[in-house]
């Protein structure tokens, strides 16, 4: 018995203004299921997770989230400079089943709290965010989706500015997320870590191959998605992807 599919796309195409920024977008999302999104900066991937949030309508094809989502965006673009706690973040994710006219309250903020224990933050409820490091501020984002009772999540490429005993924690609470039946969508620019998913989604502004990683990231599929950005890395039988944006370096 195969798990639910909690999205599906067929031939999907979305994008701006009438304009398609992806299209032929198919794939399933399961229960308990990791799909990492490979793609090169304006490929598409921040497209795909707003179509899947619903903050865009398809254009054609058909898209069906069965689920509620939420989304992990990158740190870097938190905003980090006004002084709320963890707790407060974590409790933000309790805004969208309120009426607009009340605040999280006890009942709220103890299902934060609990939100925090579940990402291993709960000794630092009471810190304030922006202090925390890129690891644990990921961690309490996560914690935010938790308190959304949110069964999808999207993770906006999570690992970036991440040190390796970071990344190693956010990708074990990831994976035990999904062992509880989440389904994760992780927009990487990682091969490692995309190897390590259960499937992957190839997008460069049209989907190049969805699959499992031993069938999909193949060096044709690889440059196909990175337009020849590939990189052998010396003494490694290991390919790097360099981020376009890493070109002037």
């Amino acid at each position: 018995m195969q798990p639910e599919r909690l999205i599906e796309a067929r031939e999907l195409a979305a994008g701006y203004d009438g304009r398609p920024a992806i299209s032929g977008v198919s794939f399933a999302l399961r229960a308990g299921e990791r799909m990492a999104l490979l793609g090169p900066n304006g490929g598409g991937k921040t497209t795909l997770l707003r179509a899947l949030l619903r903050e865009l309508p398809p254009l054609t094809g058909e898209l069906d989230v069965r689920a509620r989502c939420a989304t992990v965006p990158q740190t870097e673009r938190s905003q980090l400079d006004y002084p709320v706690s963890a707790l407060d973040v974590a409790a933000m994710g309790a805004l969208s089943r309120l009426p607009w006219w009340r605040r999280p309250g006890r009942r709220e903020r103890a299902s934060a709290l609990a939100a925090l224990q579940r990402v291993g933050l709960g000794d630092r409820a009471g810190e304030t965010f922006g202090e925390l490091s890129g690891g644990q501020r990921q961690r309490v984002l996560i914690a935010r989706s938790l308190v959304q009772e949110a069964r999808i999540l999207l993770l906006d490429e999570p690992f970036s500015g991440l040190d390796r005993p970071s990344s190693e924690r956010l990708e074990a609470l990831i994976k035990e997320l999904a062992g509880e039946g989440r389904a994760l969508m992780i927009a990487t620019h990682d091969l490692e870590q995309a190897r390590r998913s259960d499937s992957v989604l190839c997008l460069n502004r049209r989907q190049v191959a969805v699959g499992p990683p031993a069938q999909t990231l193949t060096l044709e599929v690889l440059e196909a998605t990175y337009g020849g950005t590939i990189v052998e890395l010396p003494g490694s039988e290991h390919r790097a992807i360099l981020p376009p944006h890493h070109h002037h370096h």
